[in-house]
């Protein structure tokens, strides 16, 4: 098989003809082209004038090895495919694996351990994702919050409601038996080749489900609002996990769990603390959601061709002169910012968007990296105090009604309350009061984006705009703790498998479903 690669398209290029211009570069009519396949598909914007699709692409050949000596080109490369395989099934105990959490990383870790013969018991303290989102509504409509099933916690995971993205900068080969799982249960055929890949949190919730029901034609218990209470523990090995369901505290027999407990699980950790379980503070970062008019980045990224292209979305950093850097994070083209709190008193902001991304905002985080000797204690729980201490002061400053709190880039740049909007209006839901940021945000953190502001305008024209709305707080990046395993992916407590986002051992959906599954590997090693 070859790979060809920098193949460019115009804009409204098609199928027929990428494959005549692989056979072009190949040399060969364009027929002899068997299983052609495009791989990777992107936008090259760099020349406003000249935007372009940039392609790689595969196929089979007869005699591959003259068509390569022929082409002459170092983009024609031999590409040999590799295919992910599960390892052979070791373990032999009589209890089934549990998994606490159904995030990518439970959901992934069950699936695997279930098709292999190891059907488990799924613990998941939220709803169903039908249930789920119907709660989260209600809460976004003004409704009152479930602290055990809401935009963190329930079927799913948190990034069921975001922009379904599918980036990542690993190249595991488990990546593409999540893809294959993920488009076989329902996501779109192009997040297989698409540069910068997303599902969609409608379409997201579709495919969450069906995940659900491959895992219980398997032979897996499902278990559906019930959490995850506590370890039984003997001479250094799990016994056994105690959960509180619909009928009440049970105990569970238990020699593996399979812990995947999502980024906000804070009881969780402090339960996982108090039983001695090994975990460390680790970094992670704070700010704002930043809001735009969709059309306006779109002119900016791309130009008049704009309206032609797929909406545009961005990617910015800066090291800045305090030391610190501030980047963006899960921009949202064409989506709304998104009330994600997970318990009472708490104002958090998260991004969403549909797989149409066809809303007239585009929404970023907007943050800035924080480590431990930024959270005022030894304590490995340091962080998750931190966070919630943020979010009390941002609840407060959104005048403790559920509202968040917001401020106009221009006024926080010039340091004045902000008293309404611009042309741009928040998609904050159920509202927001407009006010001053400075209140819910770190001195440092305030000043590191008020710095950060000119110099990523200059990156992308518009960024700093006087009347772009920022939304606070944004404090879930990732997770504030790491429950320490070793090289057998277990814990200091044998039997016990972090995995995750949650964790610490991911940063979104896609690496959090390839931990899920070298950790269902593990399980299967019986290691």
């Amino acid at each position: 098989m070859l790979r060809i690669s920098q193949l460019t398209l115009p804009l409204d290029g098609d199928g027929e003809a990428l494959r005549r211009k692989a056979a072009r570069v190949l040399r060969v009519p364009a027929g002899e082209l068997a299983d052609f396949r495009l791989v990777r598909q992107s936008i090259d914007a760099r020349k406003k004038q000249d935007i372009h699709l940039v392609c790689t692409v595969t196929c089979s050949l007869p005699d591959e090895e003259a068509v390569l000596r022929r082409a002459g080109s170092e983009n024609v490369t031999r590409f040999e495919p590799v295919s992910y395989a599960f390892p052979g099934v070791a373990r032999r105990s009589a209890l089934p694996p549990v998994v606490a959490g159904m995030g990518p990383a439970g959901l992934f870790a069950a699936l695997f351990l279930a098709r292999n013969g190891l059907p488990c018991i799924v613990l998941e303290r939220g709803e169903p994702v039908e249930a789920r989102a119907a709660a989260v509504e209600r809460f976004w409509a003004g409704g009152p919050l479930d602290p055990e099933s809401n935009v963190q916690f329930g079927e799913g995971g948190a990034g069921t409601f975001s922009d379904g993205k599918l980036t990542t900068g690993t190249h595991d080969p488990r990546i593409s038996a999540v893809v294959d799982t993920l488009i076989a249960a329902g996501a779109p055929e192009d997040v297989r080749w698409s540069h910068r890949p997303h599902i969609g949190t409608d379409l997201l919730r579709r495919v969450v489900a069906a995940l659900r029901r491959e895992l219980i034609a398997l032979g897996c218990d499902v278990r559906f609002r019930t959490r995850l209470d506590g370890l039984r523990v003997s001479e250094g090995r799990l016994t056994g996990v105690t959960v509180t369901g619909p009928g009440g505290r049970e105990e569970l027999p238990c020699d593996a769990l399979v812990l995947a407990p999502g980024h906000s699980a804070r009881d969780t950790f402090r339960m996982l603390y108090e039983t001695g379980v090994p975990m460390a503070a680790k970094p992670f970062a704070v700010g704002v959601r930043i809001e735009h008019l969709q059309a306006d980045v779109g002119l900016a990224q791309y130009g008049p061709a704009w309206e032609r292209l797929p909406p545009a979305d961005y990617k910015l950093s800066c090291h800045l002169p305090n030391g610190r850097s501030a980047f963006s994070f899960c921009v949202c083209p064409g989506g709304q910012v998104v009330a994600a709190a997970s318990g009472p008193e708490q104002a958090v902001t998260n991004g969403m968007s549909l797989r149409a991304r066809d809303g007239r905002n585009i929404n970023g985080g907007f943050l800035v990296g924080v480590n431990p000797g930024d959270f005022g204690g030894p304590s490995p729980l340091a962080g998750v105090a931190w966070q919630e201490e943020l979010e009390r002061a941002a609840y407060a400053a959104g005048g403790r009604t559920g509202a968040a709190p917001a401020q106009l880039a221009g006024d926080f740049l010039t340091g004045r309350p902000s008293r309404g909007p611009g042309s741009i209006q928040p998609t904050f839901r159920p509202g927001v009061t407009w006010t001053e940021l400075d209140g819910c945000l770190p001195p440092y953190v305030a000043e590191t984006l008020r710095l950060a502001l000119p110099v990523l305008d200059r990156k992308l024209r518009g960024f700093a705009r006087a009347d772009a709305v920022l939304t606070g707080v944004e404090s879930r990046s990732s997770s504030p703790v790491r429950i320490l395993r070793d090289e057998t992916y277990q814990s200091a407590l044998r039997g016990l498998y972090p995995c995750g986002e949650g964790a610490g051992y991911a940063g979104g959906i896609l690496s959090a479903a390839v931990d899920g599954i070298r950790v269902a590997e593990a399980v299967a090693r019986g290691v």
